[in-house]
């Protein structure tokens, strides 16, 4: 929580839905959703460190600026553990920065999206092929940091009912 601001983080690999249920759940909660900022920065995966630093700041920033606007609620469909991952995963390195900025937000709830809805291509996702290591690999990263998560799988009715009722007792 960020003031009186209740943080959540739709948390998971490629193409499980992330950025659609941000703007549904933010809508449905009459807040402010903060998207993956890298969308608008990057333009392929072929990313330097550099690129993933600046990737993180304009992250932090947008999350720390989105709380000023939020109804009770921020929805984010992105964290820092996750530019971490897909640094790892191209270059084989994390910028130690990146570690740091994952230290000043903490969410209230992380919802790890499962990757069982059809993978979409949209020109930067490469990893239909891996999205069972993937999944896997971010699942593991929440362990490592003892961060609890909610599980949220199935069809687009489904999730929405696991995803807006544990919401809805975090506001309670």
């Amino acid at each position: 929580m960020i003031g009186n601001v209740k943080l959540i983080c739709l948390y998971g690999s490629e193409s499980v839905g992330k950025t659609t249920l941000a703007e549904q759940l933010a809508a449905h909660y009459q807040t402010v959703f903060v998207q993956e900022v890298a969308r608008d920065l990057i333009t392929s995966n072929d990313l330097t460190l550099d690129d993933y630093v600046t990737i993180g700041h304009a992250q932090t920033k947008a999350v720390l600026d989105a709380t000023q606007k939020a109804n009770k609620l921020l929805i984010c469909d992105t964290d820092l553990i996750t530019t971490e991952l897909y640094a790892e995963h191209y270059l084989q390195e994390v910028p130690p920065v990146l570690f740091e900025l994952e230290k000043q937000i903490t969410y209230d709830r992380y919802f790890l999206l499962n990757i069982d809805v059809p993978w979409v291509a949209d020109g930067l996702r490469d990893l239909g092929h891996r999205r069972e290591e993937m999944y896997n690999r971010f699942k593991t990263a929440l362990a490592q940091r003892n961060i609890d998560y909610v599980d949220v799988s199935g069809d687009w009715a489904t999730r929405w009912k696991i995803v807006t009722g544990e919401i809805d007792r975090l506001l309670a």
